[in-house]
């Protein structure tokens, strides 16, 4: 009868250990689509679990209003704002002096000629694109000073202009047209979102894309924020053929000339139709919403998002409603939304539901 080798015994051990640790080791690949304060909302909360996921932010190149448009105009390069705002969101914090560099990044002057209203974070990716010869080379490096923990990329590498058919055939040109309307425009819907000139998936993203096992789009303005991304050629396809897991975060309230007279289920189509996949798993808010806030919108012409879902596995309902409302600096031109959700109970939601899937 043979005896178990001692070595063989303890090289056994060691690769199960091996095997165990980098199971553990492992980290939940979650890429996050879209722009602006939403994209920022589920970054900032997700970062909490930045030990356990390992998060990239795909961010839109669209931007064409406040700072950002200001400093795209000036210098032709490809807008930063959003990449800034992510970058913010994944910022670490874990010292006086990391918070204070996260809130140098928010800052926005209140005044001087030509500073006014330019967000000091948007200034610094503009001056490190110049120095090292891109905005990728910006992102990264920023991403190096901020001990940001995640990856901030870029959708797409190229110059695009984004446009908007409406209902009533009229074409608006620009992401800040199409996100700040003109008023004989808040009641229009959007026929077709698409880009001027056709342009290319940064090709990272598009590896990000495919390796990631969870993909989250939303909230935001369906068609600045989300959609943008979407029209940008091969993001639809490579969202379609990822193994990841889709989920999409409902938006609370309508949005004038983009979503007036939109449900839930309106938005989760417009979502399905661009990216070419229906989402697997809809996260929406079911908390009140503050009656002064609503009547707050309703004088601009836009209402709460009607649930109108169904009632299955695919759908989650849960409070996500951010307990005050959004204050707004003087110096930010830029129309901001006065009720959003939490970072904290979106991130909640969204760990809650990978980790007991």
């Amino acid at each position: 009868m043979k005896t178990k080798s001692p070595v063989r015994g303890f090289l056994s051990v060691t690769i199960s250990v091996k095997s165990w640790l980098l199971v553990v080791m492992t980290k939940t690949k979650v890429v996050i689509l879209g722009g602006g304060t939403g994209t920022y909302t589920v970054l900032h909360g997700l970062s909490l679990y930045a030990d356990t996921l390992a998060l990239t932010a795909v961010v839109s190149m669209a931007d064409s209003g406040g700072s950002t448009g200001r400093l795209r105009d000036a210098y032709g390069m490809l807008p930063v704002g959003d990449a800034r705002m992510a970058l913010t969101a994944l910022a670490r914090t874990d010292t006086l002096q990391q918070e204070l560099l996260r809130e140098l990044l928010m800052y926005r002057f209140p005044k001087g000629d030509g500073l006014a209203g330019h967000n000091l974070g948007n200034l610094l990716l503009v001056a490190l694109s110049d120095m090292l010869g891109s905005e990728a080379a910006a992102i990264s490096a920023a991403a190096a000073l901020f001990s940001v923990q995640g990856t901030v990329l870029p959708i797409t590498n190229d110059q695009v202009t984004l446009c908007a058919e409406y209902t009533d055939g009229s074409i608006v040109r620009g992401e800040h047209t199409i996100d700040a309307p003109q008023r004989a425009r808040h009641s229009l819907g959007i026929a077709q979102l698409y880009l001027e000139e056709p342009h290319q998936i940064n090709p990272p993203a598009a590896e990000a894309l495919a390796q990631a096992d969870y993909i989250i789009v939303g909230p935001g303005d369906l068609y600045t924020s989300l959609v943008a991304t979407a029209v940008v050629d091969g993001v639809a396809e490579a969202v379609r053929d990822s193994t990841a897991t889709f989920m999409y975060v409902g938006n609370i309230m309508t949005r004038p000339g983009q979503t007036i007279g939109l449900r839930a289920r309106d938005h989760q189509a417009e979502i399905t139709r661009y990216f070419c996949r229906t989402p697997d798993i809809t996260i929406i808010n079911n908390a009140p919403l503050p009656p002064a806030a609503v009547a707050a919108y309703h004088a601009l012409g836009t209402a709460p998002v009607v649930d109108d879902l169904p009632v299955d596995t695919s759908v989650h309902r849960c409070p996500l409603l951010a307990r005050e409302l959004v204050t707004q600096s003087a110096q930010d031109t830029v129309a901001r939304s006065l009720i959003r959700h939490d970072s904290e109970l979106l991130a909640h939601a969204l760990v809650d539901y990978i980790t007991n899937v």
